[in-house]
Formats: C-alpha cells, structure tokens, sequence
C-alpha cells in the first residue's frame, strides 16, 4: 500500500509549507509556500548565507538607510522563492509585507515590485503567488492586481465572507486555515474535537462546496494544520499546503487514506447562499465574529512582528 502522502497526491495538489530546500526535495510536492516566520527561522541555519549577502550586495548603494534595509528583506524574500522554484514544478507563495493589511495602495506597490525582482532575475510572474492578508484592503488589491496578470494567494482566511469576497475579486487561491482556528476554540471552550468536528476543518468545508457550488475558479487551499486528522478529513480539497513535520508523518503511514472532497461534485443541500460584495456587509461581517478578527489581527501581528526581526538581523550587515 502506498504511503498516506502518495494516496493524498492523487486526490490533492500537495504543497509544502516551508523555507528548507531540502525539506522540499525530500517530499517532492507540487508548490512551496512562505511566509517571513519561515524566512526569519530560516535565514538564520549557514546554508543559506548566500542568499543574505546576495540580498546586502543588492540593496547597499541603493538609496536611504529605510530604502536598503526593505530592498534587502524584500530581496532576500525573492531570493528564497527562486530557490524553491529550483525544487519544485509549480508555484511559490512570496508574501507582501504583512504592516501594508490595511493599506490597498501599498500592498499593489509591493506586490508589483516582487514580482519585478523575479522577472529581473529571469523568473515569469506565471509561477508567483503574492500572498497577501484578506482584509477588505487586501482583497481589493487583489483585484486590481489579478486584473494586471499578477497571481495573487490571499491568506489569514478565517470565514466564509473572506472567502467570498475573495472569489469576487477572481483571486487566484485562498489560503483558509484549520489548525488557528482550532485554537480558538479549544481555548475558548476547553473542549477537545475530532477530526470530524474539528471547526476549521468544517471551516475548509464550507468554504469548499461555497466556491465550487458558486463556480468561481479560485483555488482553495487548506493550510495550518495541527494534526494529521485535519488533512486527512480534507482529502480532495484542491490545494494543501502542510508542514514538514506531518508530511513525514503522512509519508510514513501505509493505511488507507479516503477521498472526503469532491471537486467536481457539490451537494446543493451543502451551498452556502450568496454573499454579496460588499465593504460594509463584510466589515460588519468580520467584527462580528470574534473568532475571525482575533485571529485576523493575530496572524497580521505575529507576521510583521517577524519581519521587523527579520529587517533587523539585516540591519547590522547592511552597517546602517
């Protein structure tokens, strides 16, 4: 019997949530995300010092001291995207600095320039997912950059009118997450779930048969999981992208993994109605749900907090 991690790769695109290029090629997924906490935890091992003094060597007489130092974190984040696409067929996920959420202009500027420093470097926009977190301001950056040929993976998803609104936009893949939401509630509640009430697996869920039963084309992709229970309970969702530490464990599991999603068939009894797009509708929407806007804010904070870090393990080697 194949492994629970070759039966998932019939049923679902698996992509692996991680900075080690090693870890990428030991379990050959199709994409490879990232995010500045994998930067940061990364380009502090020696193998990938080459890729920090390319980024120094970029940024050092372009400009003010503020200009260097986000030429180089910029850079060094486009530099391990290249690396992974050595390591993998697909796309990589490079995010838009996570303290542009609320700022729509800024967050198209940055996106724009990622992508420019990947086709610099010989690289087509057609393999790069911009991540960007799904705020009202990031969804509608978005759309303008979807409309530009820039391929955008909207993250922090944490209910279905993120989702939606996403999928109005015509974002190319979501990234709604299990295992933060599973948190919530545990702490919250005090209760232990299963996989199968596990609540952002229901989450996942929802999301699923909302944007297959509506026919948008977003890709749906699972992401922060807490235990292997969680991915197999998602099994046939288009994407997951799951850490190195499950992938060994799903690789070293020989029993038989059961397809739970269909992504070509949706019960109608299991299609959530339409949402409408709308920012009042969806702001209301979020502060109203106090799972989603903890959790919004903590991903938002927990991600530019690490990429302050990350500016300021580069600060010193730029001497500024």
């Amino acid at each position: 019997m194949p492994s629970k991690l070759e039966q998932l790769k019939t049923m679902t695109t698996v992509v692996a949530d991680t900075g080690n290029f090693d870890e990428v090629k030991q379990f050959k997924p199709q994409d490879a995300t990232t995010n500045p906490s994998l930067i940061l935890r990364a380009a502090q091992k020696n193998e990938y010092q080459d890729l920090i003094n390319n980024a120094i060597t970029y940024a050092k007489d372009k400009g003010s001291a503020c200009n260097k130092l986000h030429l180089a974190t910029t850079k060094l984040m486009v530099n391990f995207g290249q690396s992974l696409l050595q390591v993998v067929p697909g796309y990589v996920s490079t995010e838009v600095d996570p303290r542009y959420s609320y700022d729509t202009e800024s967050t198209i500027k940055e996106a724009r320039h990622i992508i420019k420093l990947y086709e610099e470097s010989g690289t087509s926009r057609d393999r790069i997912l911009i991540k960007i977190a799904s705020t009202w301001e990031g969804i509608c950056a978005a759309q303008v950059l979807e409309k530009e040929g820039i391929k955008c993976n909207m993250t922090l998803i944490f209910c279905l009118e993120q989702a939606a609104a996403c999928g109005e936009v015509g974002a190319t893949l979501i990234s709604p997450f299990v295992g933060r939401i599973l948190d919530w509630y545990k702490a919250q509640t005090g209760k232990e779930y299963t996989a199968q009430d596990d609540p952002g697996v229901l989450s996942v869920k929802q999301i699923f048969n909302y944007l297959l039963g509506h026919q948008y084309k977003t890709i749906v992709m699972g992401a922060s999981f807490r235990n292997q229970g969680e991915i197999e309970e998602l099994a046939g969702c288009d994407r997951l992208t799951i850490s190195p530490a499950l992938l060994s464990s799903l690789d070293s599991d020989n029993d038989t993994l059961t397809q739970k999603l269909d992504g070509k068939n949706v019960d109608s009894d299991d299609i959530p109605p339409k949402i409408a797009f709308e920012k009042d509708a969806f702001t209301t929407a979020i502060n109203n749900n106090p799972m989603a806007i903890d959790k919004l804010e903590n991903g938002i904070t927990l991600f530019s907090k690490d990429t302050l870090e990350l500016e300021n393990l580069l600060k010193a080697r730029l001497e500024i």
